[in-house]
């Protein structure tokens, strides 16, 4: 049976190698905004393995996505605020006007 821990007990060789894996995996996958990646551990062998990528994760006060941030010291107002500041940045790059040609003739008359 899987079993939750927050912090995990693992060691920081263990913590670096999750953390760039779920960050590959993230990267891989072309996610943006939130995802939870979540991993199993191998008792014996201690051998990582990525078991999902989670891009609409549990979202309430006692969901593991929250529990993890808190963890980490980003509370679940913060955890909101960042969410929609990501969101936020997100649409203004997707939004952001190119300069065309027509709009950059005159350049030197401003």
């Amino acid at each position: 049976a899987s079993q939750l821990f927050v912090p995990a007990p693992i060691t920081a060789t263990q913590k670096k190698t999750i953390q760039k894996m779920a960050i590959q995996a993230f990267s891989a996958l072309q996610c943006s905004g939130m995802a939870r990646v979540d991993f199993l551990l191998e008792k014996k062998s201690g051998k990582i393995y990525l078991n999902e990528v989670n891009t609409i994760p549990g979202f309430t006060k006692i969901s593991m996505y929250p529990r993890m941030w808190l963890a980490s010291g980003l509370t679940y107002p913060k955890l909101i605020g960042e969410l929609i500041q990501l969101g936020l940045d997100r649409y203004a790059q997707r939004t952001k006007r190119s300069v065309t040609h027509d709009d950059a003739k005159d350049w030197y008359k401003a």
